[in-house]
């Protein structure tokens, strides 16, 4: 399985909303134009707004190296706007578990699948 899943979550920061919204829609335009390998991009918001799931799903860990190349000075302002914690569903590169050093990033590795 070279496929990666991810799950970021995003705890926006007090006042932040709306920045934070235009920001995730830079990323959105970002990935639509700039990124191949990734296959599912899905935005999930709280019913308070205060908390934002994304959901993620990539070809192989260069596809998802290369959409967090893509994304670049948006993802730096976007954090700005928000703290990100996340997990990684998959078998990770050597050169994508590098990469994760130092961000708060759990690596389930597969178990079980259909």
């Amino acid at each position: 399985m070279s496929d990666l899943q991810a799950i970021a979550r995003l705890k926006i920061f007090d006042g932040k909303l709306e920045e934070f919204k235009r920001l995730a829609a830079k990323c959105m335009e970002s990935v639509r134009t700039r990124d191949s390998g990734t296959l599912q991009y899905d935005w999930f918001f709280s019913g308070d707004h205060s908390e934002c799931l994304v959901v993620e799903r990539y070809r192989d860990s260069e596809a998802l190296l290369d959409h967090g190349t893509n994304l670049g000075a948006t993802m730096d302002a976007l954090l700005q706007t928000c703290s990100i914690s996340g997990e990684i569903l998959g078998t990770p590169s050597p050169a994508l578990r590098k990469a994760l050093e130092g961000i708060d990033v759990r690596v389930y590795l597969p178990y079980q699948s259909l």
